[in-house]
């Protein structure tokens, strides 16, 4: 199995594949990892991703939703009722939306940089079965 760029980990991750494999499931419930991949055997048990998913999923819904929320007050002024009802529930639903997401992201950024829990001896098995079992 070729290991996968950086850039293919994280792509991975976010579409909720195992970012080794891509072929199983990285999820078993809504932001639960797999403890080991089905099909590759992956050990996923020993992610980190913390906070950061949600510190993610929150910005970039921020960064999107800000623009709009100027943009619907200068163009149609509509009533402050309106506002605070239409707002808090797009931003609920865009954060729900990101943050499996990006915890998927984390864990395959983590798992390819070998950071936290993930060794680096978990890349030189990658590698090894790159080569046909050589370690390096």
């Amino acid at each position: 199995m070729v290991r996968p760029s950086l850039a293919q980990a994280i792509k991975r991750g976010f579409v909720g594949r195992c970012p080794r494999c891509a072929r199983a499931k990285l999820f078993r419930a809504f932001l639960k990892p797999v403890d080991r991949c089905p099909d590759c055997q992956q050990d996923w048990s020993c992610q980190r991703a913390d906070d950061f998913p949600a510190y993610l999923a929150i910005l970039l819904t921020g960064h999107l939703v800000a623009p709009l929320i100027i943009a619907v007050e200068l163009d149609f002024s509509p009533p402050a009722w309106v506002q605070m009802t239409l707002w808090p529930a797009i931003v609920a639903a865009m954060v729900l939306a990101l943050i499996q997401p990006a915890k998927g992201a984390v864990i395959a950024a983590q798992w390819r940089l070998g950071l936290h829990g993930f060794a680096a001896s978990d890349m030189q098995a990658a590698d090894a079965d790159a080569n046909g079992g050589a370690r390096s």
